[in-house]
């Protein structure tokens, strides 16, 4: 009995072999001639295009025949070439569930069911009866090499990352060469990063070679395994998934303190990326990652100097990483960088935010920011700065009044908040607005008094 599949009699096998026969003795004539023979090399290359098109005329033909129900898709409907299994146990074709997934549905699409996790876990037994079935049929699936996921991502790629992987577990000279590809890998290709989220066990493969007791870690190593998580962590649907899994933030948090700057300045930026959310500020904040970032700022080496300035931007922006930030000592830090002329307007931010920490604007008063401020506000032309060296003087005026005088002296001598109250944005015009009142009050209670 004949197959349903590729036979003998079909026209397009015929149409096939015909144009192989022709390919052969164009390529034979070429090969025989001593002059390049143009018209002969067309030919040739419109009977290819030919072959082509058979090609994908007989798999698209192939899939339309009827096959069994579960080896259909519930999204495309179509015959499944990767079928992989959601956390609620349901089996979808790869790129169809993964662009369910990327549009921030997490839900399973048949039963509704959230989903505990978005692992998609091979369905080897779905795939190898598909397989099967296909054979039967004389139909040949796509070569998983040109089968192109969603993400742009291939069968070989897949095959390559979990290669990669295993030589985390290998020798020291294994793990060197596997961490520098992993890196390079998910630098250049964005694609690359969502596979770390396939599996569960994939970013604790990578970190393995540093979670092992062995003080005596290759820097380069280590080098290349936190870049590769910074470079994890830069993928949205990555963020919770890094953040969460165990060793990592203490690992980040060591990288701090030890290895290469560039280690150090890569961990600072990966715990900065990771802090956009919420929840991973506190866990950061929690891992004891700020008094790390704070002796880095105050080495001061620029390399690390903007990094480590974002990170502790968005992980002071929750209350109760101020109160660590200050019982770490940034604000001595962050002020001794200010009064240097180092990153002037991306710490003034931060000291913005940490101002309604009652012992940080303690601290800001006995070390002279006072002055240190109404220098920068008239010297500076950044008006987010002037805005961000006002709000620190209005809490400090409010908290302490010893600094009032000093107010007084600066307004009567050069007008700054004066200036500022007029010509600034509209936040640093409510703020200088605020001192002189609060100065005003004061000079008229003097004066009835």
């Amino acid at each position: 009995m004949a197959k349903t599949g590729v036979v003998e009699g079909d026209p397009l096998t015929v149409k096939e072999m015909e144009l192989k026969r022709e390919l052969q003795r164009l390529v034979k004539a070429i090969l025989s001639q001593e002059e390049i023979n143009v018209d002969a090399i067309d030919k040739t290359q419109q009977i290819l295009l030919a072959l082509k098109e058979l090609k994908l005329k007989r798999r698209s033909s192939s899939f339309d025949l009827p096959f069994p129900e579960e080896f259909r898709c519930p999204l495309s409907k179509q015959l499944m070439r990767d079928p992989v299994m959601l956390a609620s146990g349901q089996t979808y074709d790869r790129p169809f569930i993964q662009k369910w997934l990327k549009a921030g549905n997490r839900t399973c699409p048949q039963t509704q069911q959230v989903l505990s996790h978005t692992i998609l876990t091979p369905n080897h037994l779905i795939r190898d009866m598909i397989s099967q079935w296909c054979k039967n049929n004389g139909i040949q699936m796509p070569d998983s090499v040109q089968f192109l996921n969603d993400e742009g991502l291939t069968e070989a790629d897949r095959d390559l990352f979990l290669s990669l992987l295993e030589k985390m577990s290998s020798t020291l000279s294994d793990q060197k060469v596997a961490a520098r590809e992993l890196r390079s890998l998910t630098k250049k290709m964005p694609s690359f990063r969502s596979l770390f989220g396939e599996s569960a066990d994939a970013i604790p493969q990578l970190v393995r070679p540093l979670s092992q007791s062995n003080s005596n870690v290759n820097p380069n190593l280590q080098e290349d395994i936190i870049t590769t998580l910074l470079n994890l962590s830069i993928h949205d649907n990555n963020k919770k998934l890094v953040a969460e899994t165990p060793k990592v933030i203490p690992l980040l948090v060591d990288a701090l303190r030890s290895g290469t700057i560039e280690t150090r300045s890569n961990a600072a930026a990966a715990l900065f990326t990771l802090s956009a959310l919420d929840s991973n500020k506190e866990l950061i904040g929690k891992s004891g990652a700020l008094k790390p970032l704070v002796e880095l700022l105050d080495e001061g080496n620029p390399v690390a100097m903007k990094d480590v300035a974002s990170a502790l931007f968005s992980l002071c922006i929750i209350q109760d990483n101020k109160a660590r930030a200050v019982r770490d000592g940034a604000v001595r830090a962050i002020l001794k960088k200010i009064m240097s002329n180092v990153h002037v307007d991306e710490l003034l931010a931060i000291l913005a935010m940490l101002s309604n920490n009652q012992k940080a604007v303690e601290e800001m008063g006995d070390l002279g920011a006072v002055t240190c401020l109404l220098n920068i506000i008239r010297e500076t032309s950044c008006a987010r700065s002037k805005e961000n060296c006002i709000a620190v003087l209005y809490t400090i005026c409010y908290s302490d009044r010893t600094k009032w005088k000093t107010l007084r002296d600066e307004e009567k001598t050069y007008g700054t908040i004066s200036q500022l109250a007029q010509n600034g944005t509209a936040r640093a015009k409510r703020k200088a607005n605020g001192i002189l009142d609060r100065l005003n009050r004061a000079i008229n209670l003097t004066h009835t008094a």
